[in-house]
């Protein structure tokens, strides 16, 4: 049976009328506190901007399992559910309670109205949304005649959906236990073979510095005042490097400084060089810049030596670093003085084929790690539209074709 035959049955032939939701409750807001109020001691939770309490408070003003919906800041739109006594301030509307309404039922049923309710949030300033954006969205209310009957629907539904909740989070909880587990096994079994792979008998290497193989480059200085937080060119500096760049520069500049000075080649490199020593990202040509001394790189011809390789290599590389105060550095020196195992050094050519070797085999461990790490939140998002799906399906309420959203 369908879960829409469900509901059907549920209903029985019962007509369901679609309310604003300003005339069946009313949308309360809170009181502000001053922060000096709020302890970590005192047993009330206080929301105000989010769903995790801003403090806690001595006093309560919203009764337990009140449907809230976050109306300032970063969060506004988002619809919450408080199973105690808390302190509800300015920042939070509040819904109260209705003798014909489960409070757990408009819950749900507003959690359908969330993306809604955030595009719906005025975006000049501080992000804020208006009550009566949330006065007019429209409720099922089965059976209104016959509210006995109408509170029984209610509880049906809301026992179904806090069950399916409930074997969500624990699916959901179990799935990250057991791929946690196996991306930990797999990484373990990965650096292993890794480590075994980049070991040589003697005989079988010769051991060059990396000052041998090439030399260590770097971007031109980029002065604070040449960026900017928008631009043409991602200006990478220590603390992005690897991750979402947070300044930009101008492409004149990028273009006059990439055709005068240093600049990475594709498949190069580049090394971190201060702060998380040792850490790598491979050059992929996309056009960015990167902080001078903190970034560098080995200028490759690859004749002697594979950049991907190195890539590996780098991974286990013991890097000569000094301590200064609080901020460790890694000197030019100290990667020139980095000895790299060369297989087979009197055969150039099988040298490299050697090295292409060990760097295909990584690659497999290394896109398995990264698959698996990657699957964890997309399995995690599956789980939560699979319960969003029959969620949906549970409000499917029959509208009459004058009803709209």
């Amino acid at each position: 049976m369908s879960e829409l035959s469900y509901l059907e049955k549920l209903l029985d032939g019962a007509e369901v009328e679609w309310k604003a939701l300003g005339d069946v409750t009313s949308v309360l807001r809170g009181k502000r506190l001053t922060k000096n109020l709020l302890s970590a001691e005192e047993n009330f939770p206080v929301f105000h901007g989010g769903l995790e309490p801003l403090g806690y408070y001595n006093k309560s003003n919203r009764p337990a399992n009140t449907v809230m919906i976050i109306n300032v800041g970063a969060s506004a739109g988002t619809v919450g559910y408080s199973t105690v006594d808390f302190w509800s301030s300015d920042g939070c509307f509040c819904l109260e309670h209705n003798e014909l309404l489960n409070n757990r039922f408009l819950y749900f049923a507003l959690i359908g109205y969330q993306s809604q309710l955030k595009s719906k949030v005025r975006v000049a300033g501080i992000p804020t949304l208006d009550a009566i954006v949330v006065n007019k969205l429209l409720i099922p209310i089965p059976c209104p005649d016959n509210p006995e009957k109408s509170l029984a629907i209610q509880s049906e539904i809301v026992k179904i959906l806090d069950t399916f909740t409930a074997l969500t989070a624990e699916l959901t909880a179990e799935l990250t236990a057991e791929l946690t587990a196996e991306l930990t096994a797999r990484k373990k079994q990965y650096n292993y073979y890794r480590d075994q792979l980049l070991s040589f008998d003697d005989g079988e290497v010769e051991w060059k510095t990396l000052g041998e193989i090439g030399e260590v480059r770097m971007c031109k200085r980029i002065l604070k005042s040449q960026t900017s937080s928008e631009g043409d060119i991602p200006f990478y500096k220590i603390g992005t490097f690897g991750k979402k760049p947070d300044a930009y520069i101008p492409r004149k500049l990028f273009v006059e400084f990439k055709e005068k000075f240093s600049y990475p080649k594709v498949g190069e490199i580049l090394i971190s060089a201060s702060g998380t020593i040792g850490r790598t990202v491979i050059f992929d040509g996309e056009e960015s810049y990167f902080q001078d001394s903190n970034i560098v790189w080995i200028e490759n011809n690859e004749k002697i030596i594979l950049n991907k390789y190195l890539y590996y290599f780098y991974k286990i590389a013991k890097w000569g670093v000094s301590e200064g105060g609080t901020i460790q550095r890694l000197y030019n020196e100290n990667l020139r003085k980095l000895a790299v195992p060369v297989p087979f050094p009197d055969s150039p050519e099988k040298s490299l084929a050697e090295q292409a070797r060990i760097v295909a085999i990584l690659d497999k461990f290394d896109t398995l790690t990264t698959s698996l790490a990657e699957g964890l939140p997309r399995e995690i998002e599956l789980r939560q539209k699979q319960y969003e799906y029959y969620r949906d399906l549970l409000f499917s309420f029959p509208k009459p074709e004058t009803v709209s959203n």
